[in-house]
């Protein structure tokens, strides 16, 4: 028993003496890498698909760890995405006097836990796990089209997003320039692999009219509900207050409603970060 101690404490004071607490701050920019489609870009020259991912655009991240060794440490880190703006619809016909564009975008709060692991002094990878802590994806929309020969509708609206809350993947390979024994700078190439499931949205803002005549958030469901040109058929989902998504809805449920079918929406990406990193002795 007194040897296992012993062996114990030999190992502890080994691991110890070679610790190392650090925290390292950092910026940079990620663009998509899951492709997924988001909608479509209409104009006199054809249709055409957009694609992209919510993860795309300037991110902050600030993370601390604890090597055991020269080799293997952990690390938990915050972050915080400014996403860029994805194309939703755009229909852009002025022979027809048709113009809707609908873009959002993802800000996004999120946190993770990784192992880190040191190829050589200067060369090192992390991978672990990633989770989206807070945040929304904001939809903007504006909308002017002819109804008619002597009608016009005008649309601004915002739209927030809510999610479950999802589990992913964050992995990065990074190189690290010693300024000094407590300061040093690094470049990472980072991968993040995550997917929100929608979980409520909410209109918070909107204003509409037809000619300069008020109208509401129902009127303007009901235009597009009913109107004789199918492509527009769809966005009558769009127009309602709250939105609740849920897996299933039952048969002869109103697909436009206030409950509907749930959708996953991609923030995968390809990031890179350039940052400092302040260590608190050996």
């Amino acid at each position: 028993m007194k040897k296992s101690i012993l062996m114990f404490a030999m190992i502890l004071a080994t691991v110890s003496a070679s610790a190392q607490f650090y925290v390292s701050a950092s910026g940079g920019y990620s663009i998509s890498s899951a492709g997924v489609r988001f909608g479509t870009e209409t104009t006199t020259a054809g249709v055409e698909n957009t694609y992209g991912s919510y993860g795309e655009g300037m991110h902050t991240q600030l993370r601390g760890g604890y090597f055991f060794n020269d080799t293997f440490g952990v690390e938990v880190g915050v972050g915080y995405l400014n996403g860029a703006d994805q194309t939703s619809l755009l229909v852009d016909l002025p022979a027809q006097a048709q113009y809707i564009n609908i873009e959002a975008r993802g800000k996004a709060y999120g946190a993770s836990a990784s192992l880190v692991y040191k190829f050589t002094n200067n060369i090192y990878g992390r991978f672990g796990a990633l989770i989206k802590v807070g945040g929304k994806t904001e939809s903007d929309g504006k909308i002017k089209m002819a109804l008619s020969q002597t009608e016009m509708l005008n649309v601004d609206y915002t739209q927030d997003y809510e999610g479950r809350l999802p589990l992913g993947f964050i992995g990065a390979v990074g190189y690290k320039y010693d300024l000094s024994d407590k300061v040093s700078l690094f470049a990472e190439l980072e991968y993040m692999g995550i997917s929100v499931t929608r979980d409520t949205s909410e209109i918070t803002e909107f204003s509409a009219n037809v000619n300069g005549e008020a109208r509401s958030i129902e009127q303007v469901k009901a235009i597009f509900a009913n109107h004789p040109n199918a492509q527009y058929n769809p966005l009558a989902a769009v127009f309602n207050k709250n939105i609740e998504y849920v897996d299933e809805l039952p048969f002869g449920a109103n697909p436009a409603g206030e409950k509907q079918l749930s959708q996953k929406v991609p923030y995968s990406s390809f990031g890179i970060n350039i940052g400092a990193t302040f260590y608190f002795g050996k």
